[in-house]
């Protein structure tokens, strides 16, 4: 049984946080595990950090991505309200099957070992962006942009070297690199008691903070340029009329099932 995230309940910032630094301890990744990536060698046999950003299984992808988010949408959502595979496959135009979507969902489920409310670090990083501009004025709001740093996560996330780090430590990162090294100095006085604050209450040593807001920002830097190999994202095209929809192309009940994923070389 999927383990749910309970519905939305208004609890002080300290209490809030309390809970999401309890929780972040359990669900971290195994630093052995990941090392294991990081050492192996690009021989084709094993995962390799390398394969992780560049090479992944591309057609795999969509199906992963799809998975993923249905299984937010039933840890969430009214069952009343969760779509059918099916109609999430067909909406989406993805090339694959109803079965490829279930097996992947298991797969993706086994992984987690059937627990879904892990902290994320764009869970931590909309905690903190609300509790931040609630100690701002009007002017300094307009610097902290959340659509920019969800951005800016998402580019992190492609880098297998963050999937070391607390997903706390990265959130506070994103937030300091942004309103240090991006922004006019004359906000940045209420902006850095804020965020001073924060960092005192996650008991964050300045040189952690320090060196990860220096590994965020060459993250970004790389990421900006013309060399980096960024994911081929598909826009999806959603359903949004009866007309549109029996326009949709139906092949996809025809399409034969995604080969299965080898791990037992991994």
């Amino acid at each position: 049984m999927i383990d749910t995230v309970t519905g939305p309940v208004a609890q002080p910032f300290a209490a809030q946080l309390k809970a999401l630094i309890d929780l972040e301890g359990r669900y971290q990744p195994k630093l052995s595990g990941l090392r294991f990536i990081e050492s192996a060698q690009d021989n084709g046999l094993r995962m390799t950090s390398r394969l992780r950003e560049l090479e992944i299984q591309p057609k795999h992808l969509p199906c992963v991505g799809l998975c993923c988010f249905y299984i937010a949408v039933k840890s969430t959502e009214e069952e009343k309200n969760v779509p059918l595979a099916n109609d999430l496959i067909r909406i989406s135009q993805n090339r694959f099957t109803v079965s490829d979507m279930m097996r992947m969902e298991k797969i993706i489920m086994e992984k987690l070992y059937w627990k879904v409310k892990a902290p994320t670090a764009l869970r931590f990083l909309r905690v903190f962006h609300s509790h931040v501009l609630e100690q701002l004025d009007a002017e300094s709001m307009k610097i902290l942009s959340l659509e920019r740093l969800e951005a800016q996560l998402k580019a992190c996330h492609c880098s297998f070297v963050f999937s070391k780090i607390k997903p706390s430590l990265l959130a506070l990162a994103l937030l300091c690199f942004e309103a240090h090294d991006e922004h006019d100095p004359e906000y940045l006085d209420k902006i850095s008691e804020a965020l001073s604050n924060l960092q005192q209450q996650l008991n964050i040593k300045d040189g952690d903070l320090v060196c990860m807001r220096e590994l965020v920002g060459k993250c970004l830097a790389e990421y900006a340029t013309t060399k980096c190999c960024r994911p081929n994202v598909q826009r999806l095209r959603w359903t949004i009329s009866g007309r549109t929809a029996r326009q949709l192309k139906h092949s996809y009940y025809k399409i034969t099932h995604l080969p299965t994923i080898p791990e037992s070389a991994c």
